[in-house]
């Protein structure tokens, strides 16, 4: 454990005195070493956010989330100034003649000038509960933390070319750090995202603990001057890492999804390099198999180009930082990562757009861009990954390619971070191109943190490829969990089974409900359900979720190619069921009104319902896949 290995006595003798990770704007060797493109991107950032006038964030501009529940509203205004201020700091830095100096001195004079760095919606930090905030109680969340660092790092970088303005700027950043950041670390310990003390719901922490860690860590190094205080802010920090650490399944799984992944094991990685580099290498702790683990995890939830498999909230259409993924696989030694990482950014064409992400990601990936572009991009696509603590598989037909099939599908809980109620849910592409689909969720509100969560459609197991039993659904919780997990994956196919039945309620009336999902390489993927039920005459439906057109035919379904987003389309395939059994019926979800899904599916998703009634005590039931 992190806090035991690196006490504070260790932490005395290891911490650099004086931490210098980077070239400041006024050392010009390396900013001028960078590539001409690059220099050029940033520059253009800087002057697109010259005259930006610092949009005031209005009081009912805050209470909009309190009221309507919205959050997107607040939280656009607020990033577009995180935003101008991180572009006009890398832009002084790169060219280095002082002119972004003033727009910088604006943007930190009116940071420092708002009542709470984090957002609306996290407001239940404090005792206030949600509203306006309570300047007298500062609290941390996620993006009082990322503000801490962005200023941080501005106070680094400007240095003392600030003093040519005021010199008040420099004693102004580091007050609102040490009052609204530094000093509540030090002296709480109950904000539910360090896992110090024990959760009520009894959930592990999740992305927060190493995403705020890591602006926690740089907030000490960069602003305390007090080198006593410096090292309990680090050795608290490594304390509460360990709380992510220590239950994180050893499989590298990340039940929080791929999407969740870059502020998860990624924010961990970041939190190591911090580490190494202001101790002098004194902390490596890259030679672990927990560690590496954590990092192929990314690949191998990939299907194809920007897809990745998208339990709970994640999305499907992801971009992992494409630096992180290259130096975190070359500090573990997984060339397959590294390389992936380069793929991403060919994909993205970073080496002419320039980084993106915060400027304490975008600093790193600047001066380790030339290794990053000189790498042979490459899509592992590995044939079969299996995490059995998360219970999550994923299987294609052949190892490095898309063609053919690809399934995923997963066990576990519905008390998973970011749940679904989705215990046995599954995912099939075809030649990677999405056939039976995760939807994924929309931008969160206030109901997403609620007790009303569960009435989204997009949490409901009945939106899900998944049954619905004599009326009920999935239910969350710890004990709503898979049973009679099994997984094998031979040359020939691979095969994951479960007992779906104490996701439900007693009132399904569930003795066990045995689902197969198989995918046989060469020919096609095989759905089979085995039910038992305490009585009979009960009624199932089998819901199928996709985006493709449907036609229904006698004892099949024509799922056809439909166009996306973005010029994107869908795979096309037949799937094969019981006529005898089950009538089959489609409705149309439409995504007009919605922000994020609109933009992955198009204008609507469609629902297949497979409806069986009048059943025995013992039912079996297959369907069969195929191009």
């Amino acid at each position: 454990m992190l806090g035991e290995k690196y006490a504070i006595d260790k932490l005395k003798e290891i911490l650099v005195s004086q931490w210098h990770p980077f070239p400041k704007a006024s050392e010009r060797e390396q900013w001028e070493a960078l590539s001409e493109s690059m220099r050029s991107t940033y520059v253009e950032r800087g002057e697109r956010a010259f005259a930006f006038e610092w949009p005031s964030l209005q009081a009912t501009l805050f209470l909009d989330y309190a009221r309507s529940g919205n959050r997107t509203r607040f939280q656009t205004e607020r990033n577009k100034r995180r935003t101008a201020l991180g572009n006009l700091v890398l832009a002084e830095c790169v060219e280095g003649k002082g002119r972004f100096v003033d727009p910088i001195v604006n943007g930190v004079w009116a940071t420092c000038e708002e009542t709470y760095w984090g957002v609306p919606a996290h407001l239940s930090l404090q005792a206030a509960g949600k509203g306006l905030p309570d300047s007298e109680e500062p609290t941390v969340d996620l993006f009082a933390a990322e503000t801490s660092a962005l200023l941080a790092w501005t106070h680094y970088l400007i240095d003392d070319a600030f003093d040519s303005v005021s010199p008040l700027v420099r004693p102004r950043i580091e007050l609102e750090i040490d009052r609204r950041i530094l000093t509540p670390l030090l002296d709480r310990e109950d904000f539910w995202w360090m896992g110090l003390k024990a959760r009520p719901d009894g959930r592990r922490v999740n992305n927060w603990n190493p995403w705020i860690n890591s602006n926690w860590l740089l907030s000490f190094l960069l602003i305390e001057k007090d080198r006593d205080r410096r090292v309990e802010g680090v050795a608290k920090s490594l304390r509460s890492l360990d709380q992510f650490i220590e239950p994180y399944p050893e499989d590298g799984g990340c039940d929080e999804g791929p999407g969740y992944w870059g502020r998860a094991a990624a924010s961990l990685f970041d939190c190591l390099e911090i580490l190494e580099s202001a101790t002098g290498g004194a902390i490596d702790e890259f030679d672990s198999d927990l560690l590496r683990n954590m990092g192929s995890f990314i690949y191998k939830a990939h299907i194809h180009d920007r897809y990745f498999v998208n339990f709970a909230d994640a999305p499907v259409l992801t971009t992992p930082v494409p630096s992180i993924l290259y130096r975190y696989g070359k500090r573990i030694g997984d060339e397959k990562m590294a390389s992936f990482g380069a793929f991403l950014a060919e994909t993205e064409n970073l080496a002419e757009t320039g980084f993106g992400d915060s400027v304490a990601r975008q600093l790193p990936a600047l001066f380790t861009a030339d290794d990053l572009f000189a790498t042979e991009g490459r899509q592992p696509l590995p044939r079969d990954a299996w995490f059995p603590e998360i219970e999550v598989m994923t299987g294609r037909s052949k190892a490095g390619t898309a063609d053919g099939y690809f399934v995923a599908a997963k066990g576990g809980s519905n008390a998973e971070s970011h749940n679904h109620n989705d215990i046995g849910n599954f995912v099939v592409f075809t030649d990677g191109k999405p056939l039976l689909i995760d939807t994924g969720v929309e931008p969160y509100t206030a109901k997403n943190s609620s007790p009303e969560r569960y009435d989204i459609w997009t949490m409901n197991s009945n939106y899900h490829n998944l049954p619905q039993v004599n009326g009920q659904c999935q239910q969350p919780g710890f004990v709503f969990a898979a049973k009679s997990v099994a997984y094998e994956a031979t040359d020939d196919a691979v095969t994951f089974a479960l007992d779906i039945a104490d996701a439900y309620s007693q009132e399904a009336g569930l003795v066990s409900w045995n689902r197969t999902i198989r995918l046989n390489r060469k020919r096609d993927v095989e759905i089979v359900d085995v039910c038992t039920f305490a009585e009979s005459g009960g009624e199932v439906v089998l819901h199928l979720m996709t985006a493709c057109g449907v036609e229904i035919g006698e004892g099949v379904l024509n799922l056809t190619e439909a166009e996306l987003a973005d010029g994107r389309v869908t795979g096309s395939g037949k799937i094969a069921f019981d006529a005898e059994s089950f009538k089959a019926s489609v409705e149309d979800i439409s995504l007009v009104d919605g922000e994020r899904l609109h933009r992955v599916w198009g204008p609507r998703v469609v629902r297949i319902s497979l409806k069986a009634t009048g059943l025995s005590s013992e039912e079996s039931w297959s369907m069969r896949i195929t191009h």
